[in-house]
């Protein structure tokens, strides 16, 4: 297996291979490693992984989302590893994804604006707190494209069909942003990715499917769990509408 020691970015959200990642970074720790990332040459990918937050937090209790510009106080300097305990790799989901940052533009408070996409799925064999901010050596988890004829083409069909059901449900019917057969891909692996990032799943099982072992077992539980998600949206009518083609900006 590949493997490569890269900046680590702990986040309370998960990301999928192909998927976008808006960020506003301000505290310290991780403008630090964004001032890094645009050291390295233009050609280059600027690569960070993004893992998920098993056990703590990502941001200060205080922080409530974007930065007040005009007043806010500048935010307090965190050590790499402060507030995800002794041993940080105890604290996050063992299994992540790499993230290249086609745009980090720097703000004039310091802080950045960052746009990345979600490219390989990786698997964390240690994290390292010695420098400005964590890094950890990954290995690359790869996943077999399906074949002719595989299972997982099946499957992605099912899926698709019953993530339709599922966007009616919850936006309702009429609803003009509602994906159609045109919207969608055709690799299996890619829709099981964008389905598990669009439907409105807890953090836990966002994680279950994205460290899935293979394309048609991430399938065949996305099938069972749309389903499910669309009994339960039929009998609470009142569920608000959700835009599923929007990510949030997560804060740092």
């Amino acid at each position: 297996m590949t493997t490569a020691r890269l900046p680590l970015f702990p986040l309370n959200a998960v990301l999928f291979p192909g998927l976008v990642l808006p960020l506003n970074v301000f505290e310290e720790r991780y403008r630090a490693m964004m001032r890094e990332l645009l050291k390295s040459d233009e050609d280059e990918p600027r690569r960070f992984v993004v893992v998920a937050i098993r056990d703590g937090r990502e941001t200060a209790p205080t922080a409530t989302g974007m930065p007040d510009t005009v007043a806010a106080a500048p935010p307090p300097e965190r050590a790499p590893a402060e507030g995800f305990g002794p041993d940080p790799i105890q604290t996050f989901h063992r299994v992540g994804c790499v993230a290249d940052a086609a745009t980090i533009r720097e703000r004039a408070d310091g802080s950045f604006e960052v746009l990345a996409t979600g490219t390989t799925r990786v698997r964390l064999l240690s994290v390292e707190a010695s420098g400005p901010y964590l890094t950890a050596e990954v290995e690359e988890l790869s996943e077999e494209p399906p074949g002719e004829g595989d299972e997982a083409g099946a499957l992605a069909e099912g899926v698709l069909r019953a993530f339709r059901a599922y966007q009616k449900r919850l936006a309702g019917a009429s609803e003009r942003s509602l994906a159609t057969g045109a919207d969608l891909p055709d690799d299996p692996s890619v829709i099981s990715y964008l389905v598990a990032a669009a439907t409105v799943l807890d953090v836990p099982t966002k994680q279950r499917l994205l460290q899935a072992p293979d394309t048609a077992t991430r399938l065949r539980e996305e099938l069972t769990l749309l389903r499910k998600e669309t009994a339960v949206i039929r009998y609470l009518p009142s569920l608000p509408a959700t835009d599923l083609t929007r990510a949030p900006t997560h804060p740092n």
